[in-house]
């Protein structure tokens, strides 16, 4: 990554670049309320940004409870993919993760989803568990995964 690139908290003026990143990443994005709701009324989320010369290119989120982090979305335009921006993406996330004292962290990824998966493996998540028909949108199953802080 070259300085271009800058992680920063969410803040309320990005969400509308969050809900672009959003539309173009999953089958059924979740809508700019629920973006909304998670700055405002979710005392548990944490949101981060991934900006390159002031545009929000990529975002992610987790939910942090007592000691345990839930990702609850990681995503990066697709025309700044394959560039390990997902990566150092899950790496500030993880990081943020353990400063506010998280031991451990989970999140689920579809089944079919094999470079995801890879990417998790890599930085050191492991299978948990398959959750059933767990995507709205095609009933795919969910993968869930941990890794220790």
């Amino acid at each position: 990554m070259n300085g271009t690139y800058v992680f920063r908290y969410m803040r309320e003026e990005d969400i509308n670049q969050v809900y672009e990143v959003e539309k173009a990443s999953f089958t059924t994005p979740w809508s700019i309320e629920s973006f909304y709701n998670e700055l405002y009324n979710n005392k548990f989320a944490v949101y981060i940004v991934l900006e390159q010369d002031h545009r929000v290119i990529g975002y992610s989120g987790m939910w942090l409870v007592i000691d345990e982090a839930h990702v609850t979305n990681v995503a990066i335009l697709p025309e700044y993919r394959g560039r390990k921006l997902g990566e150092a993406m899950m790496r500030k996330l993880m990081a943020v993760a353990r400063e506010m004292g998280a031991k451990s962290m989970t999140l689920e990824v579809r089944v079919t989803n094999e470079v995801a998966q890879s990417l998790y493996r890599k930085l050191g998540f492991q299978n948990g568990g398959i959750r059933k028909n767990y995507y709205s949108d095609n009933q795919e199953d969910a993968l869930v995964m941990w890794v220790n802080l």
